[in-house]
């Protein structure tokens, strides 16, 4: 029994330590800017930073930052010069945001894909391990007697 509530222990304290790299990151975000019937997706991470938020092309060599949907707007989208917004005005934009999924849901993903495979292996092969440590515990108690004398001392 101690030795099943150290192997929770150690799983625990893995669990727990690789879970900070998941909580760092966050979900990238996107802007679909439509033009006319025509639309093309635009990430907002590593956008140039501008007090306005907008105008990427124009602040190519600015210092990058993390774009929000908040600059996911009209007037960001007809900045960015998109071949498919040429001679559009403001009505003529839609703009939709989006994020895809973090780092964070991807880890719990994955976390239970390796736990749940994990478990039906056990189921698989549970069996044979409790017979095979059974047959080895009986070896290991097994007593032995020590062979006797008796035919030595007639010769």
């Amino acid at each position: 029994m101690a030795r099943y509530g150290f192997t929770l222990f150690l799983v625990l304290l893995t669990v727990l330590s690789l879970s900070h790299l998941s909580y760092a990151a966050s979900a990238t975000s996107f802007c679909k800017c439509t033009c006319f019937s025509n639309s093309t997706i635009i990430q907002l991470d590593g956008l140039p930073a501008s007090s306005s938020g907008d105008a990427p092309a124009t602040h190519r060599d600015s210092k990058q930052t993390r774009g929000t949907c908040n600059d996911c707007n009209r007037k960001f989208c007809l900045s960015y010069n998109l071949p498919i917004c040429k001679g559009a005005k403001e009505d003529d934009v839609l703009t939709t945001c989006f994020q895809r999924d973090s780092a964070k849901d991807e880890a719990v993903v994955f976390i239970f894909i390796i736990a749940t495979t994990g478990l039906l292996i056990w189921a698989a092969v549970q069996s044979w391990v409790k017979q095979y440590a059974g047959s080895w515990r009986e070896r290991r108690t097994a007593v032995y007697e020590p062979i006797s004398n008796a035919g030595a001392d007639e010769s």
